[in-house]
């Protein structure tokens, strides 16, 4: 059977290389990322690991036996999950690898925001000496967090800042309220959280039903005073929306891991704001998540085309 790697961003693929064909199977890699690319190295594959490219329904169609497309990573937007359920292919992904990192993240960039760390460093690097540039500043236990999505990082988020005093709610429409109440978090609407909230961390993944879920019409019901973070994906925010309030002083801040499109340009807006902290979608990275990630990948390959149910099944 043949395994094939699209494209990568490691050093090296030594795990998935020992683990895949260490079970007795070839495994092939490349770094391709465009359909045209990808047609003719897949269509005899029975598995595929990906990571950016593009699979999409040109690509799947093309497929002759797979069984398995399997993400590098949580969100699934660059497969054509419709087009490989109509195929029976299985498309997986591997969702807990970085949860810990990426909840820290969060959590960092809230709490650099919440004491405004970049207008001080920059302040203070022009020469001005105090707090007059940060005022007005409020104490972090006054405040309250808005969750958008409740699956594991959000929960993760949730515990973390509670430990700071901050009052938790979410919005999730699938979200079970007897975890929400375990965790002392109240489920509320996502327009009474907009309202409310001091600090909103975006945590769903991107669908079509997700995609520009905060636009104009929500940023304007946020708090002037409110920031928004997000280490989920970019289409969820509408960017353009964002820059414009941040622009017009309609929110405090924001923080921002994941853009639109990627690898986002020096240029870019957001990256030119003293009230924003942007980073390149590295809120997954520690050398720990890199090494689960590329093993628990290899790991559902194999447990796939040895003829066993997939353990992370998207579709």
């Amino acid at each position: 059977m043949k395994v094939v790697i699209t494209d990568y961003e490691y050093k090296n693929i030594d795990t998935e290389r020992k683990l895949i064909e260490g079970a007795g199977f070839e495994l092939y890699d490349y770094q391709l990322k465009k359909p045209e690319e990808l047609i003719p190295v897949t269509k005899d594959a029975d598995a595929v690991i990906t990571q950016y490219s593009s699979i999409t329904s040109a690509v799947i169609e093309r497929m002759e036996h797979c069984k398995l497309i399997i993400k590098y990573g949580i969100g699934v937007n660059n497969i054509d999950c419709g087009a490989a359920a109509a195929k029976g292919i299985y498309v997986c992904n591997v969702p807990d690898y970085g949860v810990s990192e990426v909840s820290d993240h969060a959590c960092a960039m809230m709490l650099s925001l919440a004491r405004k760390l970049p207008v001080l460093a920059g302040a203070l690097k022009s020469g001005d000496w105090g707090y007059t540039s940060v005022i007005p500043l409020k104490r972090l236990s006054e405040c309250t967090l808005g969750l958008i999505g409740f699956g594991r990082i959000p929960q993760m988020v949730a515990k973390k800042m509670q430990a700071f005093g901050l009052q938790v709610h979410a919005y999730d429409p699938y979200a079970r309220p007897e975890t929400a109440g375990q965790l002392s978090v109240d489920l509320i609407s996502l327009e009474h959280l907009l309202k409310t909230s001091d600090y909103i961390s975006v945590h769903c993944p991107l669908t079509k039903d997700t995609f520009h879920l905060i636009g104009k019409d929500e940023i304007d019901k946020m708090k002037a005073s409110a920031f928004l973070i997000n280490t989920a994906r970019g289409g969820i925010i509408d960017e353009q929306a964002l820059i414009d309030a941040l622009k017009e002083k309609k929110i405090a801040g924001a923080g921002v891991d994941v853009f639109e499109e990627e690898p986002v340009r020096p240029d870019h807006p957001l990256l030119q704001m003293d009230n924003v902290i942007a980073t390149p979608h590295s809120a997954w990275y520690s050398e720990t998540a890199i090494h689960a990630l590329q093993q628990k990948a290899a790991e559902e390959v194999v447990n796939v085309l040895k003829g066993n149910e997939p353990i992370h099944r998207v579709v």
